[in-house]
């Protein structure tokens, strides 16, 4: 879930499992039986719901389940078109879930606090998160495999290990930094999950968009589903498949062309910051999917100003989760942690503020201190 951080625990919410507690009667050496009676969902086709609940299984390799008769909707052999509704009972035969061995890798973390019930980080871009199935290593979970095997500082919560993403209770997009709590024992798993599905954690993030935003605060509350034609990407759906997602949006600096700007998230929909700022006509910086594009130093600085070596500037979107705040699940204090921009957004700004001129209105209910999160170089 982009920036846009998509809670892991508000998967499923619309379905009764029976079976195991996830629906799957496993055989981890072989084809697993599942069995689900459908919650909330209403009128979604049978392959696009069961790619929800099979994040491991393409869509593609569940049409051919379905076409191969390995499906069944309430006793009968259904089309992958067919249509589910409250009550319908899923049968499928899968493959093996993958492995819940996750290899461990020596990736660098940068760790902001670790407990024993829990790991604060501040994740670097061009990380996935999670192993998925083009993305089996190199995964911030390997990296924290290998992190807890050498530091003898605990293990990751078996919560969504069946799924390949252990102690997993949030996510940010592969090119989005900073910011994420990994949880590391089932009970600070629920609990946080529950805290994110309920809307109690705070979250605000950093964004350097293109243009000059007006006005300097606005509440952008657009709801989101998937884009009509485009499997990978999200976009403002005003049909009966859209989702609510509320963003809130606070200008920090303005550069002319591009803004700095404060974003506070009620919803955790994926992608839900770069759509909503696209769709109002600020792309982020360097998010070519949704309309922004790779900085260069001729974007931002006139030739022979010294600063050819930034030629290239940003090659990710310019998204940052900068704090994070919720009850930690043990000691029930209310806990906040800041993760200070990445080397390579942070010299952007710096860059930006170096040309000048720099507006830096006043704007009620900003709560990020720029002196803090967008540290000097060392």
């Amino acid at each position: 879930m982009t920036g846009d951080a998509t809670p892991a625990a508000d998967e499923g919410n619309d379905l009764n499992t029976s079976g195991s507690p996830d629906g799957l009667l496993q055989d981890i050496d072989g084809p697993q039986q599942a069995c689900w009676t459908v919650g909330r969902a209403k009128n979604i086709r049978l392959d696009k719901w069961l790619g929800s609940r099979i994040p491991w299984v393409s869509r593609t390799r569940l049409q051919r389940l379905v076409a191969e008769e390995a499906v069944k909707v309430n006793g009968r052999i259904p089309k992958a078109s067919t249509k589910l509704n409250p009550g319908d009972v899923v049968d499928i035969l899968l493959p093996p879930t993958p492995t819940k061995d996750l290899p461990a890798q020596e990736i660098p973390l940068d760790i902001i606090h670790e407990d024993e019930h829990l790991l604060v980080l501040n994740k670097q871009p061009d990380l996935i998160v999670h192993p998925a199935r083009s993305h089996q290593s190199g995964t911030l979970i390997n990296g924290l495999a290998w992190h807890f095997q050498n530091a003898g500082s605990g293990s990751l919560s078996g919560v969504g290990s069946d799924h390949a993403r252990p102690g997993v209770v949030h996510r940010l997009d592969r090119f989005t930094s900073g910011v994420m709590v990994i949880a590391k024992d089932d009970t600070t798993h629920w609990r946080l999950g529950r805290q994110f599905e309920q809307r109690r954690t705070r979250k605000r993030y950093l964004a350097l968009v293109h243009g000059d935003m007006e006005p300097l605060t606005d509440v952008l509350d657009m709801p989101l589903g998937k884009h009509p034609t485009i499997r990978e990407k999200y976009a403002v759906r005003w049909d009966d498949t859209g989702k609510e997602a509320i963003t809130i949006y606070r200008v920090r600096e303005r550069y002319g062309n591009f803004t700095l700007v404060e974003l506070e998230i009620r919803t955790g929909r994926t992608h839900q910051i770069r759509i909503h700022l696209s769709h109002r006509g600020w792309p982020i910086a360097g998010d070519d999917m949704y309309g922004g594009r790779h900085l260069e130093v001729r974007d931002i600085l006139p030739p022979g100003s010294g600063h050819d070596r930034l030629a290239k500037l940003l090659e990710r979107q310019a998204l940052h989760a900068t704090l994070l705040g919720f009850t930690h699940p043990a000691t029930e204090e209310d806990v906040t942690f800041i993760a200070p921009l990445r080397a390579d957004m942070a010299a952007v700004i710096r860059a930006l503020r170096d040309r000048g001129p720099v507006q830096r209105p006043k704007v009620p209910g900003t709560e990020l201190d720029l002196d803090v999160v967008i540290p000097e170089p060392t």
